[in-house]
């Protein structure tokens, strides 16, 4: 019931450097001030910290309580990998889009999610630890149905004699595969959420590392990347302006309004994995086993 002028100012208070803020006002009158900007909640550059359990560190300082979360947004992110991302959950169309920031809060609530849709089953015998039961049909790589794409196709396999069929890797045209996958990526994370993993192979900023920005629709790549990569907002602060590893995957299964989801979706007559060297991107479909779809083991 808050005035739509007062809107902006609420944001304001509830994200300060970058973090999400929760305001606990000690009184309504002081909430009402604050919101009316006759009175300003101060929050120096250093607050005193202290640990609160396992939900990370809490501030707390004239009557702020703040989470350490970093607060990420799809406006927060630069140009280029916006575009990436806006050029992309067009074409897939999922329900929400959302960007990882790599938190232990995050992680937590992925693995809770990933529990209760029983894609995960806890151990009790070891603490964080996880059992995860793939479909029988999406268990292993894929080299038949994985590509490299390049305009030339000496520059991907080997040259074969006539009549002899390559043994080290598959070859088609950027024109011919993109035809292809025009065909599955569209609409493919209905129902869904698109996450933005943005993520670093490598220590981060390091001239050795190799920055990418991964798109998808499964929790579970999510929660896995954050085991095989360095990713965040750290990430994401180190890139910059600069090129960056673009990677999108789907497991291919669509929900419609309704439909009730299985344990672990997957497309697997339709898994397609290809890689565009010459346009620094990887793309995978239908797969949802981690040699499929972490992307960051094929930057």
């Amino acid at each position: 019931g808050l005035p739509v002028d007062l809107l902006p100012r609420l944001a304001s208070v509830c994200s300060v450097d970058d973090h999400a803020f929760l305001w606990l006002p000690k009184s309504i009158d002081q909430f009402i001030a604050m919101l009316c900007g006759e009175e300003d909640v101060v929050c120096p550059p250093r607050l005193p910290t202290k640990q609160v359990g396992r939900k990370g560190k809490k501030l707390i300082r004239n009557g702020i309580a703040a989470t350490t979360r970093p607060f990420l947004t799809l406006e927060a992110l630069r140009p280029t990998v916006r575009h990436f991302v806006d050029q992309y959950s067009a074409v897939c169309q999922p329900d929400r889009v959302k960007v990882c920031d790599g938190s232990e809060e995050e992680n937590q609530e992925l693995i809770r999610e990933l529990v209760k849709q029983g894609r995960l089953q806890k151990l009790t015998k070891l603490e964080n630890c996880y059992l995860a039961r793939t479909d029988p049909g999406d268990v292993a790589r894929v080299e038949k149905q994985t590509y490299v794409c390049t305009e030339k196709k000496e520059d991907a396999v080997p040259t074969t004699k006539p009549g002899v069929e390559s043994k080290l890797g598959n070859w088609k045209s950027p024109v011919e595969m993109e035809e292809e996958l025009g065909k599955k990526f569209p609409g493919c994370m209905k129902g869904r959420t698109m996450y933005v993993i943005p993520y670093s192979m490598g220590p981060v900023g390091s001239p050795l590392s190799k920055i990418g920005i991964q798109l998808t629709d499964s929790e579970y790549v999510v929660a896995s990347m954050r085991i095989m990569t360095r990713m965040g907002k750290k990430v994401l602060d180190t890139l910059g302006d600069e090129e960056f590893v673009r990677c999108l995957h789907s497991v291919g299964r669509p929900l419609e309004a309704g439909e009730e989801d299985v344990p672990w979706p997957c497309n697997p007559k339709n898994v397609t994995i290809v890689h565009y060297p010459q346009k620094n991107e990887i793309k995978s479909y239908g797969s949802g086993y981690g040699g499929n779809s972490l992307l960051g083991k094929k930057c």
